[in-house]
């Protein structure tokens, strides 16, 4: 399935009895999150992925110094090989040319038209290797009114309706918390490039990959969507913890004895099970909150009602009842608390890691698993550049001298 230029028969087939992407070499010009949680998705089911940075590091990396900064690309960039290149320079471009040649997938997320000034448009890359799969993600795409036009997560959940629909009736738009709209955009990629791999391996052809932030995204709007559609011209789009659609209840975020926790009846097995657990049968036979419509019809009342009776509990007992009986809940954690939970720990999610650069840090495997295959041994980040000797060097066959004058000149 991988390219076979630079490779041997017998490195083909040690590849065949590992992971599902074994053999296929990923080139990974992309920065920040969407793009790098892409190839690190492939590199955790098998591909080689060679990140290729600027000699000044990717746009991560500027915010070193700070912990926050470099969790982050810790937890991206593992499992990669690191070389660092000046496209825009004579030498750069032609070594990255020559490693082209070489690959299965080139993942990046400029702005449509970056990689035609840079002299690797689609047809550029065509002629160097017709079996290279590009893979893209930028914010709107490569065509249509926007398609120019900067994006980052924050103005993509502005543009596509999630800080409208996020937040309380009565205060300001709120951003989602975490960064959706990159990891969906990523998620995307990684499904659209095994998607093409898959075609390549079966009819010859080679498809490109283009996921488009805003695209990716909104169809995680689905309930506000609907709502939008069936309220009036000056509805409030944002509902709180309460369903996006308003058609749903309970779905809220109830009062614990320690805390919160969130609880959701997605249906009627879930609504008994909760009168049960919470020896509130008598609201599985109340017609004021009996079919669904009623219940959602009194929503403060019957919240209200919850309340008084799980703010009787610890989140953990709340969690641990309404489970076993049937319910959906689970208690309002902190960060802190999740990264020490049993579950995440226990499959390997979550793991601890002395990192040689950023020092002590919890860090995640891919959630992405292969049945009965053990997953991809974790290596962690390297520092930047750790691997353009070895590549330069031992693949492309450059003498020390010469990569230390490349480097001095700026070209690595």
């Amino acid at each position: 399935m991988g390219s076979t230029a630079g490779r041997t028969a017998s490195d083909a087939q040690a590849a065949a009895s590992r992971l599902p992407l074994a053999g296929i070499r990923v080139l990974d010009l992309s920065r920040i999150y969407s793009g790098p949680y892409c190839t690190f998705l492939l590199a955790m089911a098998g591909a080689e992925v060679i990140k290729i940075e600027p000699p000044e590091g990717e746009s991560l990396r500027k915010r070193s110094g700070r912990r926050s900064a470099s969790l982050p690309f810790a937890m991206l960039n593992a499992n990669k090989r690191l070389i660092t290149l000046n496209l825009k320079s004579k030498e750069g471009a032609e070594i990255f040319a020559r490693l082209a040649k070489t690959a299965d997938v080139l993942v990046e997320n400029f702005r449509p038209g970056v990689m035609d000034r840079l002299g690797f448009g689609k047809e550029r890359l065509r002629e160097l290797n017709p079996r290279l799969i590009v893979g893209q993600t930028s914010g709107f795409g490569n065509r249509g009114p926007y398609r120019d036009y900067p994006a980052m997560d924050l103005t993509v959940q502005a543009l596509s309706g999630i800080m409208d629909a996020t937040g309380y009736p009565d205060g300001p738009p709120v951003k989602a918390g975490p960064a959706l709209v990159d990891f969906a955009a990523g998620t995307h990629l990684y499904g659209a490039i095994v998607t093409a791999l898959y075609e390549r391996e079966r009819s010859g052809r080679t498809l490109s990959a283009e996921i488009a932030m805003l695209e990716a995204i909104y169809p995680t709007l689905a309930s506000n969507v609907a709502l939008a559609v069936a309220g009036e011209k000056n509805y409030i789009a944002r509902t709180g913890n309460r369903h996006g659609g308003m058609s749903l209840t309970p779905y809220n975020v109830y009062k614990a004895a320690d805390g919160f926790v969130a609880i959701i009846c997605n249906n009627e097995r879930h609504w008994i099970a909760l009168g049960k657990a919470l020896r509130r049968e008598d609201w599985t036979a109340d017609p004021k909150y009996n079919p669904l419509t009623e219940r959602v019809a009194r929503m403060d009342q019957l919240d209200a009602e919850i309340n008084a009776e799980t703010v009787k509990y610890t989140r953990q007992e709340l969690f641990e009842k309404l489970n076993r009986t049937g319910a959906a809940c689970a208690p309002v954690r902190t960060l802190r608390e999740v990264l020490d939970d049993p579950h995440l720990r226990e499959r390997g999610m979550l793991h601890d890691i002395d990192h040689p650069e950023y020092g002590r840090l919890v860090v995640m495997r891919s959630p992405i698993r292969f049945g009965e295959l053990a997953p991809a041994a974790y290596k962690v980040s390297g520092v930047m550049g750790a691997d353009t000797e070895a590549i330069l060097g031992g693949e492309l066959g450059m003498t020390p001298q010469r990569v230390a004058e490349l480097r001095d000149a700026g070209v690595l």
